[in-house]
């Protein structure tokens, strides 16, 4: 009987979903049904508790704090700038240019937090260069889809915010243990550019000129703001003096002096970064009660017990758990976004995680790592869209050129499994 109650609720949600209903009324709806049909408490009362309950959360404050901070710099200088100020130190390295598409991502992801916006914000500005240059597009699309992925993994993270609210685990610990897999994993890319580029000499143009070592300083200068932003949202979290909901008020103020001091902040800008935050966070916020008010139902039909004592029935150790977790993820990511995979998920998951000992920051590094590979899987990858856009490319040869990136995710997922210290170090340190 369990089983078919289960097999029910998940056709109806698939079929709601498939029907292109919105994803938070699916939620809302399957919820219902569950309650309504198999079990004995009133539903009206148990939906309204729940989902204000979840909304008026103190900790989900930052979350459309940093969504505000990334659309104000989204709108800005900013790329433009960075580029200006990682060329000259990358023409040197194998690879060139290529590198500022990973370099690029890796310190624009610490202050967006969307895996979208850093796509799109670094993409619009490399892609013409290094188009312009001579750059195999392969290459440039293919380190730009894998690296774009970064804005989920180095703090601040809209999805951290969004599995910190929904496994109840400091957000702050989060994004400190996010940051040496981050880095972690940006070595991998570039790494992989390295070994391609010396592979591939003859489709790497030649340096376009010798800098002086002052004139690369110099050019660092445009680097300044974005590196002050960094520390103070960061350094803010790290040193203790700010929560992470704090260190994104100040992240929102230091984005707006910094736009202002590059002449790009008018009223038409300050408009639309809030009103494309706003309806950022709604969609966020819409998904995450409903994602509570079915977390409450299934805990009151007995999902998620018998659901993790039917696993542990299996005696899977933590390596086969992981594997099989890693697979779902992967295929849930063909067709849902990454926000939804893991506010759908967690609350039948992390009984189970929990069950198998599972630390649960550590877990919360692993499910981004693996929603990161999920962004460059068909058809509904949110990079690989965010690339076609730009590129006006096929879906598929876009995922097939992100196909290394794609690895290397996967390489970074077992390294952390096999030495978890690297998670787990940094944030034992606060």
């Amino acid at each position: 009987m369990d089983g078919l109650v289960t097999a029910f609720l998940i056709i109806l949600l698939f079929a709601l979903l498939g029907s292109g209903l919105w994803i938070g009324l699916s939620l809302m709806g399957v919820a219902w049904i569950a309650m309504q049909l198999f079990s004995t408490r009133p539903v009206g009362d148990a939906m309204a508790v729940t989902m204000w309950g979840s909304l008026s959360s103190w900790t989900l404050t930052a979350l459309p704090l940093f969504v505000w901070m990334g659309e104000i710099l989204f709108r800005t200088r900013l790329s433009e700038d960075m580029f200006k100020g990682l060329a000259p130190w990358l023409s040197r390295i194998p690879g060139r240019l290529l590198h500022t598409n990973i370099v690029g991502c890796t310190i624009f992801a610490a202050v967006s937090g969307s895996s979208a916006a850093t796509c799109a914000t670094i993409g619009k500005m490399t892609l013409p260069e290094l188009k312009k240059r001579g750059y195999p597009e392969d290459m440039t699309i293919g380190t730009l889809a894998g690296a774009g992925t970064l804005g989920l993994l180095i703090p601040p993270s809209i999805i951290m915010i969004v599995y910190g609210v929904t496994a109840d685990v400091s957000i702050t610990r989060l994004f400190i243990a996010g940051v040496v897999p981050g880095l972690m994993l940006a070595g991998l890319f570039m790494g992989y550019t390295i070994a391609w580029a010396l592979a591939n000499r003859d489709k790497i143009p030649p340096p376009e000129g010798v800098m002086t070592l002052g004139e690369k300083l110099y050019a660092s200068r445009h680097l300044i703001p974005v590196v002050a932003l960094i520390a103070l949202v960061l350094g803010s979290i790290y040193v203790g003096i700010a929560t992470a909901t704090e260190a994104a008020a100040l992240g929102v103020v230091g984005a707006l002096v910094i736009s202002w001091a590059q002449g790009s902040m008018s009223a038409t800008v300050f408009r639309e970064s809030l009103m494309g935050a706003t309806r950022l966070y709604c969609m966020i916020a819409f998904i995450l009660a409903g994602a509570a008010f079915l977390t409450l139902a299934m805990g009151y039909i007995g999902l998620p017990r018998k659901l993790a004592e039917f696993i542990a029935g299996f005696g899977l150790s933590q390596l086969w758990l992981l594997f099989w977790l890693t697979l779902f993820y992967i295929v849930l990511g063909c067709f849902l976004d990454g926000i939804s995979m893991v506010v759908l998920t967690m609350g039948v998951v992390l009984p189970t995680i929990q069950k198998a000992g599972i630390d649960l920051i550590w877990f919360g590094i692993f499910i981004v790592l693996v929603v990161e590979m999920a962004q460059i899987t068909p058809p509904v990858g949110f990079n690989l869209f965010v690339l076609q856009g730009m590129t006006k490319k096929e879906i598929t040869w876009i995922a097939r050129v992100s196909l290394p990136p794609f690895l290397l995710m996967g390489l970074a997922a077992v390294l952390i499994y096999c030495f978890p210290s690297l998670v787990t170090w940094l944030p034992g340190r606060m």
